[in-house]
């Protein structure tokens, strides 16, 4: 189970400009409390173009023409259709109103949670697409020390699915373009890798991937018990809670899982790694790291979203963060890192999809840090859609381009 998901390095990633189309913006937050809501999901309808907001609730979404109404929804919330009257469509104020739960009788007794996961694993074939897609994203990680970034990189990326039937050893990743910028700070002289990047969406989606938690060998090491109901895109959605109930060799995760009512589709799940264990925490995230650092895991965690539409469920975003503690022998106090990566499904094709071929072809051993360059191009994302950078993620990076042009 080890799977090496970091790599520590001597050395120690962005600039966000939009292409002339049409362009959608504003800030999504919570009607009653006005607090901003992140990861919301936009979409155009008719459409499979989509976007998130940031941890600030702020999108952008372009587009080849103006839509008659996007779409915004989040868990726990209405599903709102804003209408778009006209140009300019940006900064608009969408509230989103608490969503209320009423639900009705289900087939699956609710008191028996494990039996209601074994049924939306077993329903897996019905909900989700049975053929290959090309899905178009946008990727991006950081790493921060203490409470400043150090390194910021992204770009846009193809990933090849294939049909739900087959695991995931089949899917693939190709960068389409990226950029990073990193701090040149003498004292910011540790760095991280994440190891295979915007593979993780792969190998982290829940329900292609079974071996991870859900399989009928990692089942049996679980033990699960229901939560309070919840909606997302106006269906309600039974959740589930999972937790370690056996010591095993390798670290176990708890989280929670949402299961549509209707459908026992699984719409998203939250999990992370138990690290109690510093050891076998660390054993399965760290892939390398210099002689003489010692790493201490804080926190490993995931979320995972399934946009439901027109009766399919599809892996739509994906969120990671690592915590950690390095320190050089002799120190005496420790340094606090957070390693964060996303990715978002922004278009998909489902016609005429081949696997992606050629020496562009993302490896699990590979680091987004390493395939990708320096840039400084004010067009560089010509109209693809991307996830806004926070306020304070835009500070930083412009601290950190400050070194490269001075």
């Amino acid at each position: 189970m080890k799977i090496g998901l970091l790599s520590i390095l001597l050395c120690m990633a962005s600039v966000m400009t939009l292409a002339q189309q049409v362009i959608i913006s504003g800030m999504v937050y919570d009607e009653s409390s006005g607090s901003k809501i992140a990861q919301a999901i936009i979409t155009i309808p008719g459409t499979n173009i989509s976007i998130v907001t940031n941890d600030d609730g702020i999108f952008t979404l372009e587009t080849e023409q103006l839509p008659p109404a996007i779409q915004v929804s989040h868990i726990g919330y209405k599903t709102r259709y804003v209408e778009i009257s006209g140009i300019p469509a940006d900064n608009m104020p969408i509230k989103l109103t608490p969503a209320t739960i009423v639900l009705k009788e289900v087939t699956i007794q609710i008191n028996d949670p494990e039996e209601l996961v074994r049924q939306a694993l077993k329903r897996i074939p019905q909900n989700y697409p049975r053929m290959p897609e090309l899905h178009k994203g946008f990727y991006r990680e950081t790493a921060m020390k203490r409470q400043n970034f150090i390194y910021v990189a992204e770009g846009v990326i193809d990933m090849y699915k294939t049909d739900y039937l087959r695991d995931v050893s089949h899917d693939q990743v190709a960068i389409v373009k990226g950029r990073r910028l990193m701090s040149t700070k003498a004292s910011d002289t540790l760095g991280v890798k994440v190891m295979g990047g915007p593979l993780l969406p792969i190998r982290f989606d829940v329900v292609k991937n079974r071996d991870l938690l859900f399989s009928s060998e990692e089942m049996v090491n679980y033990k699960f018990h229901m939560e309070q109901p919840v909606t997302i895109k106006d269906r309600p959605q039974l959740v589930v809670g999972f937790s370690p109930k056996v010591e095993l060799p390798y670290p176990l995760f708890k989280g929670l899982l949402y299961i549509d009512r209707e459908n026992l589709a699984i719409t998203r799940a939250e999990f992370s790694l138990d690290v109690s264990d510093r050891a076998k925490a660390t054993r399965y995230m760290l892939a390398s790291k210099p002689v003489g650092v010692r790493f201490n895991p804080k926190g490993l965690s995931f979320l995972i979203d399934y946009h439901y539409e027109n009766g399919m469920t599809r892996f739509c975003y994906v969120r990671s963060t690592f915590r950690f503690n390095c320190d050089w022998k002799r120190h005496f106090f420790a340094t606090s890192y957070t390693v964060s990566s996303e990715m978002v499904v922004t278009d998909r094709m489902n016609k005429d999809v081949k696997p992606i071929k050629g020496r562009d072809t993302f490896d699990s051993h590979d680091s987004f840090y390493d395939r990708v360059d320096y840039f400084l191009d004010p067009d560089f994302w010509e109209d693809y859609n991307i996830i806004e950078p926070t306020e304070t993620l835009d500070r930083s990076i412009g601290r950190l381009l400050k070194h490269y042009v001075q």
